[in-house]
């Protein structure tokens, strides 16, 4: 979890502002609608650590979590297929892979979780 917390606080620093020829910027890490959907995955893996008594809502949570890193991704990938070409060093950075990293450990999380889940009910039923 706090692997996810990392990645998409880190993607907030190293995704790139984009722009087109006239100079104009198209996609800016400091827009509202990035930087809502980061602090929104912030929020959410934040929120399901400290609920860890609450296995259910911590794998809600983890899953409107990833739901959200989908939707960053796509804009993220939107934004970098209308980039205009490329150049000897490339400006589309490698913040768009971050989303998936975040993923993968929120998959991993929610696995984790089910297996605690598992085990609570198989010891429960014993008593």
């Amino acid at each position: 979890m706090i692997a996810a917390i990392l990645s998409t606080a880190a993607l907030y620093f190293w995704f790139p502002d984009f722009g087109d020829e006239e100079g104009s910027t198209l996609f800016d890490k400091n827009g509202a609608g990035a930087l809502a959907m980061m602090a929104g995955i912030v929020l959410l893996t934040f929120i399901a650590i400290l609920n860890y008594n609450k296995r259910q809502l911590q794998f809600v949570l983890n899953r409107l979590s990833i739901l959200l890193n989908f939707v960053l991704l796509g804009v993220f990938v939107y934004r970098s297929l209308n980039l205009p070409g490329e150049t000897l060093v490339s400006e589309k950075g490698i913040g768009m892979l971050l989303p998936v990293i975040s993923i993968v450990f929120l998959v991993l999380a929610n696995k984790a979780i089910k297996r605690d889940e598992d085990l609570v009910k198989s010891v429960d039923r014993l008593r």
